[in-house]
């Protein structure tokens, strides 16, 4: 019979291979390491602990000495599966949880769904402070935040079995705890790291998302997120607040919200622009998509009516869906107090204004559904019929094969990755038809010609999505920021683009589009903040410019306007002008070896550099070559040569060209609000949010 310490030591470990002669192979379950040795030598295990987990490593030794006391026959209770090989060993305990919240747990099946020994016998439960305990309740909660779960989840059965299986000695957290301590908490710790990283910034801009929760509903949420350059020239966006909006808050009282979350994170007065869109405060704006272009079998055979609710499918929503504003007259007093409240600091998010240019253009040409609809039904017929290897071909693509009914990725319910869809589709439609065979989806050649035009018209508002929104990565909680400097050359390219195109099937849809690019995007060329953040980027400056000397001019005006000659804080673009002005940076080390004057005579004397006029600065800039160095990084580099036009840059760069992460956790969450789901209840998601949108900032 093995001693009783040689037993003990396992509890850390998790044996997953036993062969002959006694050797086990086993993983750590605090960090996962595979480790080898024989039974009757567990010297590496106590090796492992000693050195990378200390704190378990000293709990092994002080229980080492009670088990022995305990355990003094040293019996052991063996699970076996049915084969009849052991899979793991517990030690039978004879007293109650160590954690003193109850006896034993019974055997595997058992109506408590414990994992213990057959005859009755308990297994030490982990005390609340002990590491194990803490860290599998920290996981528990990371799940429930990232998922985006109610915390009742703690309560099932089925997910208590779960635990019990994986881990007997885990005592599981009750849901009142998790909910009224453990996740403020965390809360809490977010709150602190963001002020601390906040209180360094050197420039910072705002967004304000103002989210309606679901079609009919009064209530919704208000996020406040912050996005702001650090000391390295590193961008970061924390969200700063996620608060609930009773029903029938106004305009002003979101305002009043928002200055409080800016004067509570020391923000007042610093922020150089807010991104924020009227818009978004009286209606429920739903996702833009090709209409018809259902590229799931169950939306098409409406089998799933509250998903198909969820989308835009081209149809026209004359002012979007009310949400506790009963006519035009709420809308024009938030727009009102936006502007008043705000001021001129106050931008439009550039990617939404995109969207909206595409989803006017797509309303513009209702003759487009009924050919998308069949191409829909086509692409679902393919992917059904053909097998996955030879369709991969066509669509390899992520997200461009659903793969089953109704498992439609969310992506494909964005207008953009429709379009994609449907491009590979086009151009391969003899190859699909003939692996699928004739029948009647088959697309007829005016089907054909009308869909390419359709994808050639919009293939350009595809590139600049794709480009203002990055890769967009699944994981909400990367850093990612595009900052204006792309929109410019994005509106002269679609402009351009638009003018040069001559379609004869669906002339309607250009006209649209044209209408609401000069409509929504065109005022952007003549503003001097985009002329700027565009110039200040380096891989484009004043390439892009017809009229240079006219540009350089408005550069060099909002250049004087915001150098650091004038006001740090100027009370025309800044939201709370009489607050503190932002610290200083932190002067760059100078070397501690002094420069003996007789031993390096030999050195010519360093020309003092006279300063530059912003004039001068901006011409030697210009006169460089562009580069695609990515714009914080040249600056980082080049804030010595130019430091006018780098505080600039520092302020420009900062504002968002698309949705923030909170923006895209709101979608994430329109249908968990449901009552008929019942998903997630009300008093918690706001803090479920916060910590997903700040889940790096807390556990990276």
């Amino acid at each position: 019979m093995a001693s009783v310490s040689k037993v003990s030591i396992l509890d850390y470990f998790n044996i997953v291979f036993e062969g002959e002669n006694g050797k086990i192979e086993s993983n750590c379950k605090a960090c996962g390491t595979r480790i080898q040795a024989k039974r009757s030598v567990t010297s590496n295990f106590v090796t492992h602990l000693k050195r990378k987990h200390q704190a378990m490593y000293d709990d092994f030794v002080k229980r080492k000495d009670m088990k022995r006391e305990g355990y003094s026959s040293g019996s052991l209770h063996t699970f076996t599966t049915n084969g009849g090989n052991s899979r793991y060993s517990l030690p039978i305990s004879t007293g109650v949880a160590a954690g003193g919240g109850g006896g034993g747990v019974g055997g595997i099946g058992s109506p408590d769904g414990g994992v213990g020994g057959g005859s009755g016998g308990a297994v030490t439960k982990f005390d609340r402070h002990d590491p194990r305990q803490v860290l599998i309740s920290e996981a528990i909660a990371k799940m429930i935040v990232r998922d985006l779960q109610p915390v009742s989840i703690v309560d099932n059965q089925g997910f208590r079995e779960l635990l019990q299986l994986l881990e007997p000695r885990y005592s599981p957290e009750p849901q009142h705890y998790i909910q009224s301590q453990l996740l403020p908490a965390y809360a809490y710790q977010a709150q602190l790291a963001t002020r601390q990283a906040l209180a360094s910034a050197h420039a910072l801009s705002l967004s304000l998302d103002v989210w309606r929760d679901v079609a009919g509903s009064a209530s919704g949420y208000l996020g406040v997120t912050c996005h702001f350059l650090t000391s390295d020239w590193q961008m970061r966006s924390a969200l700063l607040a996620c608060l609930p909006l009773p029903g029938g808050t106004s305009g002003s009282r979101v305002l009043s919200d928002f200055d409080e979350v800016c004067h509570s994170h020391g923000v007042s007065g610093r922020a150089f622009r807010v991104v924020a869109d009227p818009l978004l405060a009286t209606t429920t704006v739903k996702p833009c998509c090709l209409p018809g272009f259902l590229v799931s079998p169950a939306l098409a055979n409406g089998q799933d009516e509250d998903d198909d609710e969820e989308v835009d499918n081209g149809h026209i929503l004359e002012e979007g869906i009310r949400n506790g504003h009963g006519d035009g007259a709420d809308e024009g007093e938030w727009e009102d107090s936006w502007e008043q409240g705000l001021g001129v600091c106050r931008i439009d998010c550039f990617s939404r204004s995109l969207e909206q240019c595409v989803r006017e253009g797509l309303r513009s040409c209702p003759q487009l559904s009924s050919t998308l609809a069949k191409a829909a039904c086509f692409y679902n017929y393919i992917t059904s019929a053909v097998p996955a290897e030879k369709l991969s071909q066509v669509f390899d693509a992520p997200g461009m094969m659903v793969g089953g009914p109704g498992n439609i990725p969310h992506p494909v319910k964005d207008w953009a990755a429709q379009l994609k869809i449907l491009r590979r589709l086009v151009d391969s439609v003899e190859f699909l038809e003939e692996m699928s065979g004739p029948g009647e989806l088959a697309l007829g050649s005016s089907e054909r010609a009308l869909l390419r035009e359709v994808t050639d018209t919009l293939e350009p508002f595809t590139e600049a999505w794709d480009m203002v929104h990055g890769d967009r990565p699944a994981d909400t909680q990367a850093d990612r920021h595009v900052s204006i400097s792309l929109a410019m050359p994005c509106v002269l390219g679609l402009r351009k683009h638009l003018s040069e195109t001559s379609v004869a099937h669906c002339p309607t849809l250009l006209v649209g589009l044209s209408q609401a690019v000069e409509r929504l995007l065109a005022p952007i060329l003549e503003d001097p903040l985009y002329i700027t953040a565009t110039t200040l980027d380096p891989q484009f400056k004043l390439t892009w410019s017809s009229n240079p000397d006219w540009h350089r001019q408005v550069v060099i005006e909002e250049l004087t306007k915001h150098s650091s000659s004038s006001s740090p804080l100027d009370p025309n673009t800044d939201l709370h002008p009489q607050s503190h002005t932002p610290p200083a940076p932190a002067p760059s080390p100078v070397s501690s070896l002094s420069r003996p004057c007789k031993l390096f005579s030999f050195i010519k004397q360093r020309p003092m550099t006279q300063a530059k006029s912003l004039e001068q600065e901006l011409a030697v800039y210009l006169r460089e070559e562009p580069t695609d160095e990515e714009a914080l990084h040249y600056w980082r580099r080049k804030a010595i040569d130019f430091p006018q036009l780098a505080q600039m840059a520092k302020r420009a760069f900062t504002i968002p060209a698309c949705g923030t992460v909170v923006e895209r956790i709101f979608t994430t969450a329109g249908c968990c609000l449901r009552p008929e789901r019942g998903r997630i209840l009300p008093k918690n998601l706001e803090t479920l949010i916060y910590l997903k949108a700040n889940y790096r900032l807390l556990w990276t």
